[in-house]
C-alpha cells in the first residue's frame, strides 16, 4: 500500500473535487427551494419555449438534418481545438534549439491536419449535407406511345412565319392572300339615357 503514495493522494485529490462538487450542487438546489418564492398562476404555467403553443402530438417525425448539422459541427469544432496547443509550442524556442527541424515539422503535421479536415469540408459539401433542404433532381418522364420519328419530323420542318404588320396572309402552300375585312363592332342594343342632376 505504501509503495505509490502519491498515486493514492491523486486519487484522494479526485475524490475531495468530487464530493465538494456534490455538496455544492446539493446547497444551491436547497438554497433555490427555501429562498425562492412559489406562487405559481397560469400566466408563469404557460408555454415560453418558441413563444407557441403545442399542436397535436409530440410523437412525431422531424428532419434528421438536426443530428447531421449538429455532428458535423461537432466534428470540425473539435478538431479545431488541437490547433491551440499546437500553437502554444510551434514557436518554443527550446524546442528549436534542441532541434532545429521542430518548426518544420509541426508546421507541415497542421498542414496535413488542416488538409484532411478541408478535405472533409468539401466532402460533405458536394454530397449536400450542409444545405437544410436537399434537393434532389429528378427529370419527368412520361410513357408516350407516339414514335421518335414524328417529334424528329415535327422538329426539322420549316415553319413560315407571318409577319403581324402585313395586310396579307401567307397560307401553307405558299400563296399570299388578303385578309378578310375585319367584322364591325356591334351595336349596342339600347342607349343609355343619364339624367342631369338638377340645378
Amino acid at each position: 500500500m505504501d509503495d505509490h503514495p502519491t498515486q493514492l493522494s491523486a486519487y484522494g485529490y479526485i475524490l475531495l473535487i468530487g464530493i465538494v462538487g456534490i455538496v455544492l450542487v446539493s446547497v444551491t438546489i436547497l438554497l433555490s427551494k427555501v429562498v425562492s418564492p412559489n406562487k405559481p398562476n397560469p400566466i408563469k404555467a404557460s408555454t415560453y419555449e418558441c413563444g407557441e403553443e403545442t399542436v397535436g402530438s409530440s410523437w412525431t417525425q422531424f428532419n434528421p438534418r438536426f443530428y447531421i448539422i449538429a455532428l458535423i459541427f461537432l466534428l470540425f469544432d473539435v478538431e479545431l481545438i488541437f490547433v491551440f496547443p499546437w500553437a502554444t509550442v510551434f514557436g518554443n524556442k527550446e524546442f528549436i534549439a534542441a532541434d532545429p527541424r521542430w518548426g518544420w515539422l509541426t508546421l507541415v503535421e497542421m498542414a496535413i491536419f488542416i488538409s484532411i479536415l478541408i478535405l472533409g469540408l468539401v466532402y460533405v459539401w458536394k454530397r449536400g449535407f450542409l444545405n437544410w433542404v436537399k434537393t434532389t433532381h429528378i427529370s419527368p418522364t412520361t410513357n408516350v406511345n407516339i414514335p421518335l420519328s414524328v417529334y424528329e419530323g415535327l422538329n426539322n420542318r420549316t415553319y413560315i412565319i407571318r409577319d403581324y404588320r402585313s395586310s396579307t396572309v401567307v397560307q401553307d402552300d405558299g400563296q399570299a392572300t388578303s385578309p378578310a375585312e375585319p367584322a364591325p363592332a356591334p351595336k349596342l342594343g339600347f342607349k343609355p339615357k343619364f339624367k342631369k342632376p338638377n340645378q
